[in-house]
């Protein structure tokens, strides 16, 4: 809320989603597939497979393409988009991370090293050296994932840490060894896929199969460990954030359908899977490209699941999703929260001031609402008269304080929305706003 505001037609969180998934896709390939060649190669050497070593070094030159160009294009993306959208929540991580991120920097480094030298040592060393160059690959890769997700846990379950301000307890939150699993399943079971694929360039019968099923037990441990993982985190989750997206009756219902979406794609998976482990000469492009499709599925839905689960924060229990501190709320009610968002009360790119109830909603509002496009604002308006709004924001206002209490007590009204924070005037001024942007408002004030 004190950083400029950025007004973006798309809805930033659209943005951020798709950097973020397109890179989350990306690096749990890299992960997974530095594992899989290694295992893949090793095989190759124990056995002396012609067959499986060629397939190791046709998938060395993706897993380089990916890691190195891809993963860092998209890595550097998603710093760019978050910064922008949530200036506040960026900052936040960094100051509460800075040892970690650079540690993970400092193993992406190392990965982009050993990716290079293992594409480039074909050859040129002993396969025991080979061997021991993708293996410091795989290390590093895996290495970036534990780093990462005790940063992605602690977005949705800061445990102890509000209270403590440890990084211990910021970094081995609730989530964290539920969502590593999780991760790690998923990588596996993308990474075989993607393989699988290359495999199927074998011209010998037999060689191909033996790949095919060989990739098929990974995959197929990918997905049972993915399934046990997202059980498990979802029992990490705080109970108000559980009620958003389980139950008969989500309270989300888009969440609870994609829930839904996570174990069909992996049913489709291991229902693919098993005919590959069972008849792998019968695996073909197209049904390889539908397992790497289903894999897609699972690994987004699991992202728009935990995305979904934190609202309506950024930072759960510490910031909501439009910059509010939890700890400001009653200031802010006090003050009025234009006493803080200095940078809302101005028409982006001029300086013309802006009205007061524009500005309220730039504030509060903007960060998931926008006017015409992404959760449009002005079609939500258009159900409600002017004083039901202010009846609508009032309750929202009363949820405030409810969400300083772990858990929330009394639960709020609408738990899936940050609560209003400002003064009655902000709160009518809003409203009239709002009011305003309904198609007969509109065309009236044109006149």
């Amino acid at each position: 809320m004190d950083y400029p505001i950025w007004d973006l037609s798309l809805g930033g969180g659209v943005l951020i989603g798709i950097v973020a998934i397109l890179h989350v896709v990306i690096s749990h390939f890299a992960v997974g597939g530095g594992l899989l060649i290694a295992v893949v190669e090793a095989r190759a050497v124990g056995r002396k497979d012609p067959a499986l070593r060629a397939l190791a070094r046709r998938s060395s030159r993706m897993l380089i393409l990916v890691s190195t160009v891809l993963g860092a294009l998209t890595g550097v993306g998603i710093w760019f988009t978050i910064g922008l959208v949530h200036p506040a929540a960026t900052g936040t991580l960094i100051r509460t991370f800075v040892w970690v991120w650079a540690a993970e920097w400092a193993f992406f480094l190392l990965e982009i090293v050993t990716a290079l030298l293992y594409e480039a040592t074909w050859d040129r060393v002993s396969p025991r050296t080979h061997l021991v160059i993708i293996g410091l690959y795989a290390f590093a890769a895996w290495m970036s994932l534990v780093l990462i997700q005790g940063i992605l846990g602690f977005m949705l379950t800061p445990g102890r840490y509000p209270e403590t301000r440890s990084l211990a307890d910021a970094f081995f939150n609730p989530s964290y060894l539920p969502g590593l699993v999780l991760r790690s399943g998923l990588c596996l079971l993308l990474a075989g896929a993607w393989l699988t694929l290359a495999a199927l360039r074998e011209k010998d019968r037999q060689a191909r199969g033996r790949a095919v099923r060989l990739l098929a037990g990974f995959q197929m441990a990918g997905a049972a460990i993915g399934a046990a993982g997202l059980l498990l985190w979802e029992r990490s989750l705080p109970e108000e954030a559980r009620r958003l997206f389980l139950g008969a009756k989500p309270l989300i219902a888009s969440l609870g359908s994609t829930r839904s979406l996570f174990f069909l794609s992996l049913l489709l998976s291991a229902a693919l899977l098993l005919a590959a482990l069972v008849f792998p000469r019968l695996v073909n492009p197209l049904s390889a490209v539908v397992a790497l499709l289903a894999g897609f599925a699972v690994l987004g839905s699991y992202e728009r699941l935990r995305e979904g689960a934190r609202k309506p924060f950024v930072l759960r229990d510490q910031m909501f999703s439009n910059g509010v501190l939890v700890s400001e709320v009653d200031d802010l009610n006090r003050r009025g929260v234009l006493a803080k968002a200095r940078w809302a009360a101005t028409e982006p790119g001029q300086a013309v001031p802006a009205s007061t109830g524009r500005a309220v909603f730039r504030a509060q509002c903007s960060s998931c609402h926008t006017l015409d496009g992404y959760l449009s604002i002005r079609r939500i308006a258009e159900a409600f008269d002017r004083d039901t709004l202010v009846l609508f924001l009032s309750a929202l206002r009363d949820d405030g304080p409810k969400w300083k209490k772990r858990p929330p007590d009394p639960k709020p009204d609408y738990p899936f929305m940050p609560p209003f924070v400002g003064t009655d005037a902000e709160i009518e001024a809003l409203a009239t706003y709002l009011d305003s942007l309904k198609p007969q408002a509109a065309a009236e004030a044109a006149r």
